[in-house]
């Protein structure tokens, strides 16, 4: 039986320390810690995201400033206004809600945010930084996977870390991370072949590719820890992992649940990032 990573009780921890800090920076600074939130369009998905994200910098007493424009915005109003947030002192990370409506172009938009105001770290100077191990603004949801390993006392040096999922957001920085931290890291996509025996090769196995209850049993080493970072339906409609919990908790050292286990920690990383990048400025 494995240990279960308890996500939401570790975000709470660190939250504590992260409210700590905003009062701090309060103190020695003597003004907010800022973070401005936009939203396009009425994406029930995005805006359930943007409350919590605000909710969330409520708690830890960050200031958040939320833009919501209407679904039809052209690009040039969306980039004067990710420019005038640019330009705003008050603002210390700046967080554009993805996806945009398809007539939309993200990529420009995210490259008009500067890298120290990227509280995301999707830009090119910060992944650049990241594979190069140099400090920078890493992406939230990777960032929260390397201090759940932290919080348990695992260790990834010399281990056989597997990750399966190549997108920029999670897969391609989880790797770097992991590959900082002197594991051995093999990345796996939709044209890996053997795809369940390298699986299962894996000390330190991530998973995040979206498809509900992929990983079984058979795919998992004896003892492996399983960082589940899928947000998936099962056949009932139930919220889901990308790993078959109930089967694969049986093999595991450590496993991470759905929901509990990773998705608080992306928010949490978010306000730490913002934190980060206000105490930089």
């Amino acid at each position: 039986m494995s240990v279960r990573i308890d996500g939401k009780e570790l975000a709470a921890k660190l939250r504590e320390g992260i409210r700590e800090d905003v009062q701090r920076f309060k103190r020695e600074r003597g003004k907010e810690i800022g973070l401005a939130v936009v939203l396009v369009g009425e994406d029930p998905a995005s805006q359930v995201y943007v409350r919590n994200k605000i909710k969330a910098c409520e708690e830890v007493g960050i200031r958040s400033y939320s833009y919501h424009l209407p679904a039809e915005t052209e690009q040039a109003q969306l980039a004067a206004l990710v420019d005038e947030l640019v330009g705003d002192e008050k603002i210390h990370g700046i967080l554009v809600q993805l996806p945009l409506p398809k007539h939309l172009d993200a990529e420009s938009i995210l490259k008009r945010i500067p890298p120290e105001k990227d509280v995301d770290g999707f830009c090119a100077e910060n992944v650049g930084n990241l594979a190069m191990n140099r400090t920078a603004l890493v992406a939230c949801t990777p960032f929260g996977v390397m201090k759940m390993l932290e919080a348990y006392g695992i260790d990834p040096r010399g281990k056989s870390a597997v990750v399966l999922g190549r997108s920029n957001i999670v897969g391609k920085p989880m790797a770097m991370l992991l590959l900082n931290a002197d594991a051995t890291v093999t990345v796996c996509h939709s044209k890996t072949k053997d795809l369940a025996a390298v699986c299962a090769g894996a000390d330190i196995l991530v998973v995040a590719i979206g498809r509900a209850k992929f990983v079984t049993a058979d795919m998992v080493k004896p003892g492996a820890v399983v960082i589940d970072v899928g947000m998936d339906r099962d056949e009932n409609g139930k919220l889901c992992g990308d790993v078959d919990y109930e089967a694969v908790k049986e093999k595991a050292s450590y496993i991470t649940p759905v929901p509990g286990g990773v998705g608080p920690m992306t928010i949490t990383m978010l306000l730490y990032n913002t934190v980060l990048a206000a105490q930089r400025s």
